[in-house]
């Protein structure tokens, strides 16, 4: 998120510095803030600041170091926050009403582009488990980005330093490893592609050469590209 082509994170953060002091006032006093997938510390550090003496932050993530590791960091810096982690996978329902969450008005934050990563029906299930934590006077704070020209975009996903291209072809690395797999990634290349009809950026590894590669026992073959 950090090369110069990925706009979102840098553009973001500027949003949410200008209209930080709106989002404290309407979330008034004592809010509880509610994070799924804790992402940057950065944003969710910005959020807090702002906010009128919130009362608790809670995060979630399926990744438990991550977790853990992102909670500590929030917590150190926010010395008084009350920090909850809940290890689980929110694009499934997840029932916060057995946690020991402070009362107060409660902020969902979602930021970055993550709701854009799913099909349409997939998103629609994300928000309805959403809408369970929240209760009436509730909030969601929901970041997406808009459609823009597709050079922006397809420079954002497959930057000119190849870190895009690098973090996607780590794939096959770990199904190589993790699953028995003799599928080699320098067969493969990374591309960035603008569905139009879908208004969407897609992300693919398309194979450089016809293959044949197994993975846990079974055979795959792909034609070239």
């Amino acid at each position: 998120t950090a090369t110069p082509e990925y706009y979102v994170m840098r553009t973001e953060l500027s949003i949410l510095e200008r209209i930080a002091p709106d989002i404290a006032q309407r979330a008034g006093q004592g809010a509880i803030v509610i994070e799924p997938g804790s992402g940057s510390s950065v944003k969710i550090s910005t959020l807090l600041r702002a906010l009128d003496r919130p009362k608790a932050y809670i995060g979630s993530d399926i990744s438990k170091d991550h977790l853990i590791s992102a909670c500590r960091d929030l917590a150190a810096g926010h010395p008084g926050l009350f920090v909850g982690a809940v290890c689980a996978d929110f694009t499934v329902p997840l029932d916060l009403s057995e946690l020991d969450i402070p009362d107060g008005r409660r902020l969902v934050f979602f930021p970055g582009s993550t709701i854009g990563n799913f099909e349409p029906d997939q998103a629609v299930q994300v928000l309805k488990n959403i809408r369970s934590w929240l209760r009436p006077g509730d909030a969601l704070l929901l970041g997406a980005d808009r459609i823009k020209e597709p050079a922006i975009l397809k420079a954002a996903y497959d930057d000119a330093e190849g870190v895009t291209a690098a973090f996607n072809l780590n794939l096959l690395k770990r199904i190589a490893r993790e699953l028995d797999s003799d599928v080699d990634p320098a067969d493969f290349r990374h591309r960035a592609i603008w569905n139009d009809n879908k208004a969407r950026i897609e992300m693919h590894l398309e194979a450089k050469r016809d293959l044949a590669f197994t993975v846990s026992g079974e055979r795959f073959e792909m034609r070239e590209g």
